[in-house]
């Protein structure tokens, strides 16, 4: 179905560069970036998928079983996304929050055109349809000159402004936490949505800037017609190869410091955190619970548990799940198993999202939810919408959630700080 062409890099860098410039002219994309991180986030640099030879696009209405049937008809890369508000067709549940991004709740697409990028080497895998142009697309891209230019700020532009106060976030932590010491829940993720209407803004150089900023291993930039995602997600949602998968949910946040010693009493106090590693273990017990039902008896670990990882805005907790799954689950039936991610919602995990729901003010929409693709093989590679800006360029509005674990150990002000912490890249890289 798809000719390979190889070619060896002089520049990996600046081809990547150049690469999502040339992106730019296609009217589907998806964008992944592993930004050089040091552990194995992925099975390469980055990878580029663009123009659409199929897609399906779907509100939430039976959408697992219709992504199932394309995935096993498709047999090919399909990539996209699964929006958060997917749990109405797994569980008795609505959304009836503001939307003001009006994404679909599921997207995906079959690229005709697919690059891989590796060390040292690139990979052309074309659909035969377009095979006969890799080697000019080569050309075209390496004798591009690169546009350097930042984002300049928009004076008329509309300001980035909270949906809820301080006074109304604090007041809602409150009430979550009534919740939870009555029992209703352990554990629950509230968020905060920042948005802007009549905002236009260029979103590969935001995006970029994003990028700059924060260096995550799952750096995403999706474009489906006027649907954006700009993604500096840390995390993983969920990873197949073959029949194991692995999870690596996020839970534990702290500030990064200047000075190196204080930033290393940071990591030192972050680690021993009671709070912040209960917060961690609660969401592991979780993920295991919802793998376990795919996986063989006796197969799910916890290969690392609340080991401490260093990005360029925040230190966080990170723990991996793996198991082997059972013979003959599918690949969409491992999602349907373990969606929303636990890291994202709470536990239990229904009474969470109901809770989450009559709290929040916002739909969440695709924050929250999962970007990422399948292979031919059925493997896949999901990464969790965080740290994330979505746009709709179609209505100029531009939205980011942030928000945090709320456990009974919660201080409902210091929550509030933590999401400002979180919000601080998305503000900068849109010239807020």
């Amino acid at each position: 179905m798809r000719t390979t062409t190889e070619f060896i890099l002089e520049d990996p860098s600046s081809f990547k560069q150049k690469l999502f410039q040339w992106s730019s002219q296609f009217h589907e994309i998806a964008w992944l970036d592993s930004n050089n991180y040091p552990q194995t986030a992925s099975n390469f640099e980055a990878l580029l998928a663009v123009e659409a030879f199929t897609a399906l696009k779907t509100d939430h209405h039976g959408a697992f079983e219709q992504l199932k049937e394309y995935q096993e008809i498709t047999k090919d890369w399909i990539f996209g996304y699964l929006s958060y508000d997917l749990k109405n067709d797994l569980e008795n549940l609505s959304s009836k929050n503001f939307d003001g991004l009006e994404f679909p709740d599921l997207y995906f697409f079959q690229p005709q055109k697919l690059i891989l990028v590796g060390k040292d080497k690139v990979e052309f895998r074309y659909l035969k349809m377009v095979d006969d142009e890799m080697v000019s697309d080569y050309e075209e891209i390496l004798q591009l000159e690169l546009d350097l230019k930042g984002i300049t700020s928009e004076e008329e532009a509309s300001p980035i402004q909270p949906r809820i106060s301080k006074e109304e976030y604090i007041k809602k932590v409150s009430e979550m936490l009534e919740h939870i010491h009555h029992g209703d829940i352990y554990e629950a993720n509230f968020c905060q949505e920042y948005f802007a209407e009549n905002r236009a803004i260029d979103p590969a150089k935001v995006f970029q800037n994003l990028n700059e900023i924060s260096s995550p291993p799952f750096a995403s930039f999706l474009k489906l017609e006027d649907y954006y995602l700009l993604s500096a997600s840390p995390e993983r949602y969920i990873k197949k190869e073959g029949n194991k998968v692995i999870s690596q949910p996020i839970k534990g946040t702290a500030r990064r410091a200047e000075n190196e010693e204080e930033d290393n009493k940071i990591i030192e106090m972050l680690s021993k955190d009671p709070k912040e590693l209960s917060e961690n273990v609660m969401i592991v017990d979780l993920v295991r619970n919802d793998i376990s039902r795919v996986a063989k008896k006796g197969s799910v670990q916890v290969d690392e548990l609340c080991q401490v990882y260093s990005f360029k805005q925040v230190h966080q907790l990170i723990s991996t799940i793996s198991a082997e799954l059972e013979l003959g689950c599918t690949p969409v039936e491992v999602l349907q198993a373990t969606f929303p991610m636990g890291s994202m919602t709470g536990a239990p995990k229904i009474s969470a999202m109901k809770i989450i729901e009559d709290l929040e003010e916002s739909k969440r929409g695709l924050y929250s939810g999962a970007v990422g693709y399948f292979t031919p093989d059925g493997d896949f590679d999901f990464n969790v919408v965080i740290r994330s800006i979505l746009y709709n360029a179609r209505s100029k509005y531009v939205s980011f959630s942030v928000g945090g674990a709320i456990t009974s150990k919660s201080i409902p002000e210091q929550e509030y700080e933590e999401c400002q912490l979180k919000a601080k890249a998305m503000l900068q890289a849109l010239g807020a």
